[in-house]
């Protein structure tokens, strides 16, 4: 059985990705974030509108194209974010290594 991933398991995957994924850029389509984070259009959408309620993302309207960006506050917590990303890559690569170094040999017979 593999282990779990540490930040997937306490960071969702799909609005992590969608924050990272907005980081730093100028704005993006739903549609292109749903691409890059293997997630549905309509999910995409659900998770943007709750971000859309907390002030994380705004929605800016170019004629009938609407792009995605990241708010001043989006901006904060997704450079908080990937820096956690980071740090629980990290322990689970040490983890592992631990783990391949220490774990017995099995017994030939």
């Amino acid at each position: 059985m593999e282990k779990q991933n540490l930040s997937s398991l306490i960071l969702h995957d799909k609005p992590t990705g969608i924050m990272l994924s907005l980081k730093g850029s100028e704005g993006k389509y739903a549609s292109v974030l749903s691409k890059e984070n293997d997630c549905t259009y309509t999910h995409t959408l659900k998770i943007l509108n709750i971000l859309h309620e907390n002030s994380i993302v705004e929605f800016k309207k170019e004629g009938r194209i609407k792009f995605v960006k990241l708010t001043d506050t989006g901006e904060d917590v997704a450079h908080e974010l990937e820096g956690l990303v980071r740090y629980l890559e990290k322990i689970t690569r040490k983890e592992e290594k631990k783990t391949s170094t220490s774990a017995p040999e099995a017994d030939i017979q």
